[in-house]
């Protein structure tokens, strides 16, 4: 396997001791946890909701959740941009930031959706791979619930080759699976209560069990990118989240102005009909999850 080189230590992670920890911890084993972010009880405020307003479009709810949810939801919008999150993800990429997307990962009590291990890399289509996943835990995300698991020191292994599964139950876009055999004891869980937040590596190799607890396991994962990164294939959207942008690779989206409006549908149906350019380039079949499939 091809070791990849730690991107350069940004400014803000050289001045603070714990800081620069912290950021040595990430640069060894590709992830840190927890990371407390908001109250337990804001982050259950928030999900119950999310839920309650995403049902009252069923024929949407579940397109609601998925890819650039934070396009629908004002709250989730705000979350994103929240200083606890970016303070957190600043030292590890720089402090010119951009949301690329976000995405709740939910799964109900008792159910069977799981993700595969994988690269979340793989099908991106984003370089440099500077890039950092932010997990933050709405429900209790257990064991038993199937929390993320992540294969330390994984993201030196330089991008890995996946095969697409789709099998039903995948919570991934393509079910994409890495081709390599992962040593289940090596895993680490990543065990969060509501409020808190996990940052990856976007090359980690990670994945989850289904949901085997008599409560819900939601997260809303937000992907951060720096501003020099660029997008293969397509124009995408991304929003500024801190810093400035002197390189325009991007287009800016719109703040919804309310949860599940006329005009935050047509911001996020635009969003998904470029994304998917990237996402689902050289696929053999739709994908299962909800909103990958554009206009429908």
């Amino acid at each position: 396997m091809t070791q990849t080189s730690p991107a350069a230590a940004p400014a803000a992670a050289t001045g603070n001791p714990a800081v620069a920890a912290a950021r040595a911890r990430y640069d060894r084993d590709g992830y840190l946890s927890p990371i407390r972010v908001m109250a337990a009880d804001a982050a259950t405020a928030l999900y119950d909701a999310l839920e309650a307003q995403r049902h009252a479009q069923p024929d949407r709810a579940q397109k609601a959740i998925g890819p650039n949810c934070h396009l629908l939801f004002p709250t989730l919008w705000d979350l994103a941009h929240d200083p606890r999150v970016l303070d957190a993800v600043e030292p590890l990429i720089g402090p010119d930031i951009l949301i690329w997307s976000g995405q709740i990962f939910g799964k109900p009590a008792m159910s069977g959706g799981y993700v595969s291990w994988h690269q979340d890399s793989t099908y991106w289509g984003l370089e440099p791979p500077d890039i950092v996943t932010a997990w933050v835990a709405l429900t209790p995300s257990t064991v038993a619930s199937g929390c993320m698991r992540v294969v330390p020191g994984s993201h030196g292994w330089g991008q890995l080759e996946h095969k697409d599964s789709f099998a039903d139950h995948n919570l991934l876009s393509r079910g994409q699976e890495v081709q390599v055999d992962v040593d289940e004891a090596t895993a680490v869980d990543i065990v969060l209560e509501p409020g808190e937040m996990s940052l990856h590596h976007v090359r980690i190799v990670h994945g989850s069990a289904p949901n085997r607890a008599a409560h819900p396991r939601f997260g809303f994962a937000i992907r951060y990118i720096p501003t020099y990164c660029r997008q293969a294939r397509a124009r995408t959207f991304a929003a500024l989240a801190r810093g400035t942008d002197a390189y325009g690779h991007f287009d800016q989206p719109p703040r919804p102005d309310a949860p599940l409006s006329e005009a935050a549908w047509s911001a996020h149906a635009e969003s998904l009909a470029r994304i998917n350019a990237v996402m689902m380039a050289g696929a053999t079949q739709d994908s299962r999850i909800a909103g990958y499939r554009a206009g429908s």
